[in-house]
């Protein structure tokens, strides 16, 4: 960290997975950051010369500084994140202690991004449909059977996660584990998903690694044992 940026409430954040998605990435770095406080926003672009950075903006100085600290070098996808604070205080942060001085062009840009994304929401959603079968990554509603069981067993039943959760936001905090093979989420259940590992000692030592685990302020994660 740089010694002549003085502590603020926006980090930047590099050396990042870079194939993800712009819309993954910051889904992946909400759930990631939100556990040490409010994040105000996160800023992230898919250009060539700004791919593998982004900029996580708390709304206080506190939270940023235990999150740089906490999460320094953490394996992100299995890159380790470097983070320091910002050179400069970003959008958000200035609205909030409200010396922002937007302009018209900045405006219009922001309204026609969010144009955008709500346009390729509609036609995702208009893809799948009731009946459409669970993609990769997921399994059908009929085998949303799991629940806690006494013994261990090599597949984790994972509850209470937020319903924008993504099959790569979930890999990044299970992955760090050994053994990890893979996600599996339930497409007509929100919140819910099936995490599987080699063998019975590597699920039950992620389990108690990540029990209660807060991926977002409001979302402490539940794990239990699948049924055989």
């Amino acid at each position: 960290m740089s010694a002549d940026v003085p502590p603020n409430q926006t980090l930047y954040v590099n050396n990042l997975y870079e194939k993800l998605t712009k819309d993954e990435l910051r889904k992946s770095l909400y759930a990631v950051f939100g556990q040490f406080g409010k994040v105000l926003d996160v800023v992230c672009l898919k250009t060539y010369r700004m791919r593998g950075q982004a900029w996580v903006v708390f709304s206080d100085v506190v939270s940023a500084t235990n999150a740089l600290h906490a999460m320094q070098r953490f394996p992100f996808f299995d890159k380790p994140m470097r983070i320091t604070y910002a050179t400069s205080k970003s959008d958000a942060a200035a609205k909030a202690d409200g010396t922002f001085q937007g302009t018209d062009k900045k405006a219009r840009s922001k309204r026609n991004t969010v144009a955008r994304d709500a346009l390729l929401q509609k036609g995702k959603e208009r893809k799948t449909g009731p009946g459409h079968a669970a993609s990769a990554g997921g399994v059908s509603a009929s085998q949303n059977t799991a629940a806690g069981t006494s013994g261990p067993n090599k597949i984790l039943f994972v509850q209470s996660l937020p319903e924008t959760a993504t099959v790569q936001m979930i890999q990044m905090l299970f992955s760090q584990f050994p053994g990890f093979q893979e996600v599996r989420m339930v497409e007509a259940r929100p919140g819910i998903a099936f995490v599987e590992y080699e063998a019975d000692g590597q699920a039950t030592a992620a389990m108690k690694g990540l029990q209660d685990f807060k991926i977002t302020p409001q979302n402490a994660i539940s794990i239990s044992y699948a049924k055989a």
